[in-house]
């Protein structure tokens, strides 16, 4: 998959976006509902959303030039952030429509018809949220991810909007409509807080996941039958790209050159395991040293995993 471009999926969010505001509101301008008014402002966060994505997708697949040169990988996380303040921003706006629609309730008009284009919506974002989901954790990608997952997020808001309606329907409690936008609106608060804390954990360079640091460790671990040894194993993720640094330990009798080989084929290993960008870097010591086994951080001090 090494490659594969992402621009796709986003102009696929942006294509479902713009359909779904059109039923949305749609459904909204037949039956004056609020719910349907809150549903179809979250897909005008997810228009917003996407085209926002676009942009910091081709900032991120960018080269590394002379101001960046561990690239540019970490825009990702801008517009995952972006989006969830998004998020937030919408969520206020329903509750700050529904509030008077509480005090004063008011009949709502065309109800199929309204909850046939609501449901028509939400099937299309269903598609493109799985879609989107799926090749997000498929490429590492947390902005395609983060996409697909606001994209669920508002199936099951139509879904609550439209059982909601379907209540005042048969009821006729009118007041169940504005209620149920305030308790979408917290709903999406939820979701914006988790985008925006997921979001500063990249930004503060997350370890990479534990499933992919057990599938370095376990191959590491094999090479000490050819008196290979290994620490100071230090991982960070930046978008899509992942960065890891260990030293590793030859007997002191090879050649510069022997140790080299065995530490290009190391690094070149780790890179093969995995489908997204991978930056490995090695440094060689003499396992026969005692200084050599002491685990080192990022300011060259020993690593005390007690504290």
């Amino acid at each position: 998959m090494k490659g594969t471009p992402l621009r796709k999926f986003i102009y696929l969010s942006i294509a479902a976006a713009i359909v779904t505001i059109l039923l949305k509101f749609y459904a909204y301008y037949v039956t004056g509902s609020m719910g349907f008014l809150s549903d179809a402002l979250e897909s005008f966060v997810n228009l917003f959303a996407a085209i926002f994505a676009l942009v910091m997708l081709n900032v991120s697949q960018k080269p590394a030039d002379k101001e960046h040169e561990f690239g540019h990988s970490k825009a990702e996380y801008f517009s995952s952030a972006a989006e969830g303040a998004l998020i937030l921003i919408a969520a206020f706006s329903i509750i700050w429509s529904a509030v008077p629609r509480l005090i004063h309730p008011q009949p709502i008009e065309n109800i199929n018809t309204g909850l046939l284009f609501s449901l028509l919506a939400s099937l299309v974002n269903l598609g493109v949220g799985l879609t989107l989901v799926h090749n997000g954790k498929k490429r590492r990608s947390i902005l395609l991810e983060a996409d697909g997952k606001h994209l669920m997020t508002d199936v099951w808001t139509s879904l609550g909007v439209i059982v909601a309606i379907g209540i005042v329907k048969f009821t006729g409690w009118m007041i169940v409509d504005p209620i149920i936008a305030i308790l979408v609106a917290l709903h999406i608060i939820y979701t914006g807080y988790r985008l925006i804390k997921r979001s500063a954990s990249g930004l503060m360079d997350a370890s990479i996941p534990d499933e992919d640091l057990e599938k370095i460790t376990g191959y590491l671990d094999s090479l000490k039958g050819q008196q290979i040894e290994y620490h100071s194993l230090l991982t960070r993720m930046a978008g899509q790209r992942k960065f890891i640094t260990l030293h590793v330990l030859v007997p002191g009798k090879w050649t510069v050159k022997q140790a080299h080989d065995h530490a290009d084929r190391i690094e070149e290993t780790i890179v093969n395991m995995f489908d997204e960008p991978v930056t490995v870097q090695t440094h060689l010591e003499p396992v026969e040293d005692p200084a050599s086994m002491k685990d080192i951080g990022i300011d060259r001090q020993e690593i005390d995993y007690h504290l």
